[in-house]
């Protein structure tokens, strides 16, 4: 479980790592930590001037300021076909290469009640579809499609290509509040379980696949999220403090210098991974299937933990109609 320090299996020295959503939160951080590690970094956003201010603060955490390159592209993650245009500008500012490490975090979340008459739930969960899962989705489609042709293959031996996937710990244990978001993090997860598995089909191109599942982050994002979350989703995660993007950002890169597949952020993420395991590719086959088994006794208490404080909030303030946040 990473308690004994092994080969880093996710080295960045050198290499051209593009990420989306890197203008702020987990995003920026994780771009700031790649660059004091040495990587060369191609920032994927929609605004520029964040954009423009997030690539000075990558240069200034450079490792090799002299040698290290750094670039952004503007790009709307949500719009149709956008990768391709992106993946063939990366190719073309890294001299005619494709990135060696693409890391899909641009996300972003609606809380709201699924019954909900006050907002057009059914809208806010396409948004977040199309960012969070078509977004990944397309980016993983359009750099595949470089990696994996024939003119790019190398030996099963080569180091391999790196493509993760941020997802989040809802995907993990679902709760109230989070209807239009947690879909499309649960989507995340499907593809890449069949990624995996259909990489097997090109020895000769090597690509390893991650999934990050991050819990409540200190970011801009939040602070827009939280205009529509539910009271009761408020006060079910408020014994869950957020964490910084940096801390989030640190962990992350850990899980993924030790090869792990899932990535999670804390103690508490580790067991709600194993949990859910199904046919997914284990971290560790032991650890994973002992907690696999034990798990499930303590869910029994905490979904009922959980449920009773739901209808406890129903008992206590009614129907939802009387107390719902208005967009």
């Amino acid at each position: 479980m990473g308690l004994l320090k092994g080969k880093n299996k996710f080295p960045v020295e050198g290499k051209t790592v593009l990420i989306t959503g890197a203008s702020e939160g987990m995003g920026l951080s994780a771009a700031i930590q790649l660059a004091a590690k040495g990587a060369n970094l191609i920032l994927v956003a929609r605004n520029v001037g964040r954009l423009e201010e997030a690539i000075v603060l990558v240069k200034n955490a450079a490792k090799s300021p002299a040698t290290q390159k750094f670039t952004y592209i503007s790009a709307d993650v949500s719009e149709h076909n956008y990768a391709a245009a992106v993946i063939a500008q990366a190719i073309a500012w890294n001299g005619g290469a494709a990135p060696d490490i693409v890391w899909c975090i641009a996300g972003m979340s609606t809380p709201l009640l699924w019954a909900s008459e006050e907002h057009d739930v059914m809208a806010a969960t396409r948004r977040n579809m199309d960012v969070n899962f078509f977004g990944s989705a397309e980016m993983s489609r359009a750099i595949l499609k470089e990696w994996l042709s024939p003119e790019n293959s190398t030996s099963p031996k080569a180091e391999p290509k790196h493509i993760v996937f941020t997802s989040s710990v809802l995907a993990l244990f679902a709760i109230v509040g989070y209807g239009p978001y947690t879909p499309s993090k649960w989507a995340i997860r499907g593809l890449a379980d069949t990624l995996a598995m259909e990489l097997n089909l090109y020895p000769d191109n090597p690509v390893k696949v991650h999934v990050v599942y991050p819990a409540t982050i200190i970011s801009p994002g939040l602070e827009r999220e939280n205009k529509t979350k539910p009271e009761i989703t408020l006060a079910l995660e408020k014994d869950e403090p957020p964490e910084t993007p940096e801390v989030v950002a640190r962990r992350a890169i850990a899980g993924l210098e030790r090869g792990e597949y899932f990535v999670t952020m804390s103690f508490l993420g580790n067991l709600m991974r194993c949990a859910i395991m199904g046919g997914s590719e284990r971290n560790s086959w032991v650890w994973d299937t002992l907690i696999g088994w034990i798990m499930p006794v303590i869910y029994f208490f905490v979904g009922r933990i959980m449920n009773q404080q739901v209808r406890g909030w129903a008992k206590m303030n009614g129907h939802p109609a009387k107390y719902v946040k208005k967009a």
